[in-house]
């Protein structure tokens, strides 16, 4: 996959290592002369571009036209707005992804600004903790499909509704499908035969809507 980084920062350069290492292919824009010196001597000097990332030129120069993703991470809002504006209305790049740094400003980023998706810190934990609470000891392990689908895992307490019964028989929401049950330290395929046991840690894929009916599942009777 290309993608182009906008922002040399702590964030923009540990993106660009983390991304280099399962081999995409990766330009990273950076302004400041002396962050461009430090960038060359921890990444492939190849993939450093000195130069203004909201330019048009310097970001044909990075390769935009070729590119499938644009992330925008530098510490200023307006600059990641500006810069995500051209990547997807003039250049039609295909996912823009922006950094929020003033919580202030997250309104401002939306698909009418170019913006898929705005990365706030601050609201990110907030929703984190405010899902935390409201699941119980159901725990989010990773969002899918940009967030329509969790990957949950839950430990089956003693008196749950589904102790004892065949994997077949419980009336799970057709949005659910149970992807692994991990059994006194063991992973167990689940099959329709097999009956759930207190302490069951078990591992689902579910649409947001259906948490509440899973949760609700797994609860005590």
């Amino acid at each position: 996959m290309k993608v182009i980084i906008v922002g040399g920062g702590k964030t923009g350069a540990q993106l660009a290592r983390q991304l280099l290492d399962e081999n995409h292919h990766i330009r990273l824009i950076e302004i400041r002369t002396e962050v461009v010196e430090r960038l060359k001597q921890a990444l492939p000097e190849q993939t450093v571009i000195s130069g203004d990332g909201s330019s048009p030129n310097i970001l044909e120069a990075a390769g935009i036209k070729q590119a499938q993703v644009l992330a925008a991470v530098t510490g200023e809002d307006e600059a990641n707005l500006v810069i995500t504006t051209l990547a997807r209305f003039e250049f039609g790049i295909p996912r823009t992804i922006a950094r929020v740094n003033n919580p202030k400003n997250t309104w401002l980023f939306t698909p009418e600004m170019g913006v898929d998706v705005g990365l706030n810190q601050t609201d990110i934990l907030a929703r984190l903790i405010a899902e935390e609470m409201s699941m119980g000891d159901m725990m989010t392990l990773l969002k899918l499909r940009r967030g329509e689908y969790s990957l949950v895992e839950e430990k089956l307490p003693v008196g749950s509704k589904i102790l004892g019964v065949q994997l077949r028989d419980v009336s799970f929401p057709q949005t659910c499908v149970i992807a692994a049950v991990i059994r006194r330290g063991k992973v167990v395929i689940p099959r329709g035969d097999m009956v759930f046991e207190a302490g069951d840690e078990v591992l689902a894929v579910v649409a947001n809507p259906a948490k509440a009916v899973l949760r609700d599942l797994f609860a005590p009777a």
